[in-house]
């Protein structure tokens, strides 16, 4: 079996906001296919980490080295980092009611990003946007993309979320704390949702999350974060039987 295609590769990433340093040397790849979850508490630096990655902390000075399929997402300009956003990595936040625009029906929300990175027609964006939100499991597609947000049950629009991020079939997925609002039988779908978008287009998910057992249950590979610096790192199941730092061990008990 041939060895998967790396697509992120960050090196030794320091963050800053002024002069407060956030994130400390991090480094951490991600390959075709595999899910990497961020893991550690409220203020650890994950998040930052992993909005970097799109360079979306217009406040932030970054040092160390991005690669997204080899190219220096640090020295990308404005319509590289377009393409890229959405295009080529996407974003689905841990509250889709902040993310998603409440004056603006969720079919109007996946067909922009369709005719901005795709080029598409009108006819051809809203097609493409129904059979996006069948994928990810909303029924009445094609009604259902004319509802706005708040017309939508929690997990309907979190799968509207989802379907927006993969519209344009990109090849990595951040997910932030993707289903934190939601009650657990919704949690386990979503993530068997994400697992089979993984195994059928080998997508490469990002998990940010403080959630071990939603760790356990779905990530290849595990980077956890203290303060700003990744101390541990390796195989969920490995790191998960055999906690390395003091930290990772405070976590799992």
């Amino acid at each position: 079996m041939s060895e998967a295609k790396m697509l992120l590769e960050v090196h030794d990433l320091s963050i800053h906001f002024g002069a407060r340093q956030v994130v400390d040397k991090a480094s951490f790849t991600l390959a075709a296919g595999e899910k990497l979850a961020l893991v550690g508490e409220s203020g650890s630096g994950k998040t930052v980490t992993a909005m970097s990655c799109l360079r979306l902390l217009e406040a932030a000075r970054l040092e160390g080295s991005i690669r997204f399929e080899g190219q220096d997402v640090l020295q990308m300009n404005a319509r590289e980092l377009q393409r890229l956003r959405g295009g080529k990595i996407a974003v689905i936040f841990q509250e889709p009611m902040t993310a998603l625009n409440p004056v603006m029906t969720v079919g109007q929300q996946i067909i922009e990003p369709l005719q901005l990175h795709k080029g598409l027609a009108p006819r051809e964006a809203r097609a493409q946007a129904i059979a996006a939100l069948e994928r990810v499991g909303i029924t009445e597609a094609a009604r259902r993309i004319d509802s706005f947000p708040h017309q939508l049950s929690g997990g309907q629009r979190q799968r509207a979320m989802i379907a927006m991020a993969l519209a344009c079939d990109p090849k990595v997925l951040i997910a932030d704390e993707p289903t934190t609002a939601l009650d657990v039988t919704i949690r386990h779908q979503i993530l068997d949702l994400l697992d089979q978008l993984r195994a059928e287009h080998g997508l490469a998910v990002l998990l940010i999350t403080h959630d071990l057992n939603l760790v356990r249950r779905f990530a290849d590979k595990i980077a956890v974060m203290e303060h700003g610096v990744l101390v541990e790192q390796g195989p969920t199941t490995t790191v998960m039987a055999a906690p390395q730092h003091p930290y990772t061990r405070k976590l799992i008990n």
